[in-house]
């Protein structure tokens, strides 16, 4: 008899202990698929764009006109690209004059920008469009030089400490995929751009605490789209890829709009690996 009792004590006592693991292994997946599902995005108001090397303001003309029709109050910076620290002051101005939470945006060089003042209360998210995304002291050109050099690289020109692009360097490998009219307007507008700006290096990296969506330009012929892919994928970014070139911003400014509208809790846009 006591045998009996303690055979079926025993089973009892495995079938509890199954139960608890069953229990615990249910909780550990929920806690899993929690964390692996992104939480819908704060609501932003604002938009802040910061441009790139060899470009201004205006080369988010056609994104800024598709933002403002979807209500959102858009800031493009007038990034100086004189210094690190002289264009993190800019955006830092544009930065102090919104009224609340942000979605702050950067294209090319300007990614830079934005992983420095990203950290910024009222940012909410940040949005990389065929960008650099440095890690907090990290050399970035000894990071982009484990990737292919890119064929815009041969056009660059300096003069007096600032750098330029060739005419044909700039439709040909900077603007490929816009029109040939438009790219022309924007190589008359491309700011120069200091010489020593690409080794400066940032303090901290805002993806690392900040929300981030990023658009990767496939057929981009000044940053590497398999540099950028390793970027997006280091900040675990929601990621689309673009047919496009480098200025994805011109070439595909809808996408890139929906992308930024997603950034600001506005849209249900859904991200996919290619879009046309």
């Amino acid at each position: 008899m006591n045998s009996k009792v303690s055979m079926m004590m025993k089973s009892i006592g495995a079938a509890v202990a199954l139960v608890i693991a069953l229990g615990m292994s249910s909780a550990m997946l929920f806690a899993a698929q929690a964390l692996a599902q992104p939480s819908r995005p704060a609501e932003a108001r604002n938009v802040v764009l910061v441009h790139g090397a060899w470009a201004d303001g205006s080369s988010w003309s056609e994104v800024i006109a598709r933002l403002q029709a979807a209500g959102l109050h858009v800031t493009a910076v007038q990034n100086p690209l004189t210094s690190l620290a002289d264009s993190v002051a800019a955006t830092r101005r544009a930065l102090a004059l919104q009224d609340g939470p942000t979605v702050l945006v950067a294209h090319s060089w300007g990614g830079t920008v934005i992983s420095e003042t990203g950290t910024d209360p009222k940012v909410t998210a940040l949005v990389y469009v065929a960008a650099r995304a440095p890690d907090a002291g990290e050399d970035f050109v000894a990071l982009s030089g484990k990737f292919p050099t890119m064929p815009v690289r041969a056009g660059v020109q300096e003069h007096d400490g600032f750098t330029y692009l060739s005419e044909e360097a700039f439709l040909q490998y900077f603007a490929n995929g816009v029109p040939r009219e438009k790219a022309e307007v924007l190589y008359a507008e491309q700011e120069p751009t200091a010489a020593s700006l690409f080794g400066g290096r940032t303090s901290v990296a805002a993806w690392r605490s900040k929300p981030s969506w990023y658009a990767v330009s496939n057929l981009d012929q000044t940053i590497s789209p398999d540099l950028e892919r390793f970027l997006a994928a280091r900040m675990k970014a929601t990621t689309v890829e673009l047919d496009a070139g480098h200025l994805s911003l011109v070439s595909h400014a809808q996408e890139i709009t929906g992308l930024i509208l997603a950034a600001a809790g506005r849209n249900n846009y859904s991200p996919t690996t290619s879009t046309r």
